[in-house]
């Protein structure tokens, strides 16, 4: 297979602007369709053991499902990725307050944030030949209540090794917070299997931050415990029951070597073999069990969607830049672009991972 990439229209927003679809093929046979609403990944196709192609993520088949859709399905969500508690920060002794779209907390960037937006896409060619997608958007000073101008890139590429890699890059003219992030849904088994439980999971994090009884960040880090220690893989129906109202927890990733990547998540699929391993160049990877997912939700070729149907693995930084400890990494400076990398990488999981999963999680 030759890399590709090549896109064609998708649909048109109430405002009478064209969306289009970008299709990205790999050599390795990794195939990912995105359209310049939202950046939202739609389709990501991944072999199996045998070689068959199974879309792994979530998702609606049409435009009219994401403008309706309130679950970032396969979006870049921003300015800030998470849960920013009581919807204000403080920054150099101001309060900016900010919408309350998951009261009382601001989530995902507010009302309108960067998943709603229609960002300019081009193809961008690499040394290596990679099909490459690269999309910008200009944030304005007060977007969201956010301050400053900020403009914004995110490159999708599909490698020979069938990686998925999400760079993204940002510049303002006013310190400001800015942490973007990911949200696919990610089912190894293909978007319509169900229930994640069967997936194993492993993450290489020593600490996490407790959440509050609003699902929102409590600032502290505390070290892992038996119920969501992940640093061994587990299955994740054992692992789920014991989160906090089933949602899965944020944690704190080793620290970074001259902000190099490093290995953040490891999830397997016994029965289609697939692996997807996650390495980020960010601080916190929030694991979100899809416990929102509650309906049905009407999915991608007849596909009805349910509680715990997908997984997200969101890198990103602490959503709180009030949190002089945690919240200070994800500010921007002006004359000071920020850049961060996560890779998505598939494979094929070795004869003996399934077991060793499993023997994990009944011996806990």
């Amino acid at each position: 297979m030759f890399p590709s990439i090549s896109s064609q229209s998708y649909g048109t927003l109430p405002s009478g602007q064209s969306v289009d679809i970008w299709t990205l093929a790999g050599r390795g046979g990794l195939l990912l369709r995105a359209i310049t609403y939202g950046g939202i990944v739609t389709n990501l196709l991944a072999p199996d053991r045998t070689g068959r192609l199974d879309d792994v993520v979530l998702g609606y088949d049409g435009l009219e499902g994401y403008l309706a859709g309130r679950f970032y399905f396969g979006a870049i969500t921003g300015r800030v990725a998470g849960r920013i508690p009581n919807a204000a920060f403080t920054l150099d002794g101001k309060t900016y307050n900010l919408a309350r779209n998951d009261p009382p907390n601001h989530l995902h960037g507010g009302i309108e944030g960067f998943h709603k937006k229609l960002w300019n896409a081009a193809a961008i060619d690499r040394e290596d030949g990679a099909p490459s997608l690269r999309l910008t958007y200009f944030s304005r000073d007060g977007e969201e209540g956010y301050p400053g101008n900020v403009e914004v890139a995110v490159t999708y590429t599909v490698t020979d090794d069938n990686v998925f890699l999400v760079e993204t890059e940002a510049a303002t003219d006013q310190l400001t917070p800015l942490s973007l992030t990911h949200h696919s849904y990610f089912n190894l088994g293909g978007h319509a299997a169900g229930f994640i439980g069967n997936h194993a999971i492993e993450i290489s994090a020593e600490q996490f931050v407790p959440l509050d009884e609003h699902i929102a960040l409590t600032g502290r880090l505390e070290t892992v415990h038996r119920d969501n220690d992940l640093r061994q893989a587990r299955l994740l129906a054992d692992v789920i029951p014991h989160f906090f109202a089933r949602h899965g927890d944020m944690y704190a990733l080793p620290a970074h070597p001259r902000q190099q990547p490093v290995r953040a998540a490891r999830v397997t699929h016994p029965s289609s073999g697939r692996v997807l391993a996650v390495s980020t160049t960010e601080s916190f990877l929030q694991l979100y069990t899809g416990s929102h997912l509650e309906g049905p939700v009407p999915g991608k070729e007849g596909a009805i969607y349910a509680r715990h149907g997908g997984l997200c693995l969101e890198c990103e930084g602490y959503p709180d830049p009030s949190n002089r400890a945690l919240g200070n990494s994800i500010l921007v400076q002006p004359g000071e672009p920020q850049r961060h990398a996560t890779a998505y990488a598939f494979s094929i999981a070795a004869a003996n991972d399934s077991a060793h999963a499993e023997k994990n999680s009944t011996s806990r």
